[in-house]
């Protein structure tokens, strides 16, 4: 698209000569327009989720501790991490109950298995494996509450040979991150 004018009895051609302008002008107002949209009705953070405005509080009610086999503080485990993720990625504020967002649940599953047997005596691969299972009410939006709660299952491999006593902890913790992880991207990335 050529445009002619003329300044001072000169003809300029406008448009012809700057195709990288037209490419940015339109991606500017392409920015604007998406920067408008994303402040109507919700707040967006880094992590994805979506929280409206009007949701400023999160509870975590008691985590129990179904698995007959965990450890007795794997329970605690899980509800500390729930909180502090809600609490740093999300903006709210932890209330002891009543709170917008409510989470409750248990941890039904701890098990260690055997993944690559070998012909010695010891396991070529064992597996940790953690299940919870979680339920979600909004109390803001109850439409977005979970109709049943929610199973989420997770794992870490370990080689046979590695002392299982020595590496629990660490296997736990890179577990229960997932876990959350998991729990937060459904009930707030809506993944």
């Amino acid at each position: 698209m050529n445009t002619a004018r003329y300044i001072h009895d000169k003809k300029i051609t406008i448009g012809s000569h700057l195709p990288l302008m037209k490419g940015a002008r339109g991606i500017c107002i392409l920015l604007c327009l998406l920067g408008i949209s994303l402040t109507g009705c919700k707040v967006y953070s880094f992590t994805g989720a979506s929280i409206p405005p009007d949701v400023k509080t999160v509870t975590v009610e008691q985590i129990r501790n179904l698995a007959s086999n965990g450890p007795a503080s794997l329970n605690q485990t899980i509800m500390d991490k729930l909180k502090q993720k809600f609490v740093s990625e999300a903006s709210l504020t932890q209330v002891s109950s009543d709170g917008d967002l409510v989470f409750k649940g248990s941890v039904t599953s701890y098990t260690f298995s055997s993944q690559a047997p070998s012909a010695q005596v010891q396991s070529g691969v064992n597996r940790l494996s953690i299940t919870i299972q979680i339920g979600y009410e909004n109390k803001k939006y109850p439409k977005e509450s979970w109709k049943a709660p929610e199973t989420f299952t997770r794992y870490a491999d370990v080689q046979g040979s590695q002392n299982l006593t020595d590496i629990e902890p660490q296997l736990i913790e890179e577990i229960s991150k997932q876990l959350i992880d998991d729990v937060f991207n459904k009930a707030l990335v809506k993944w």
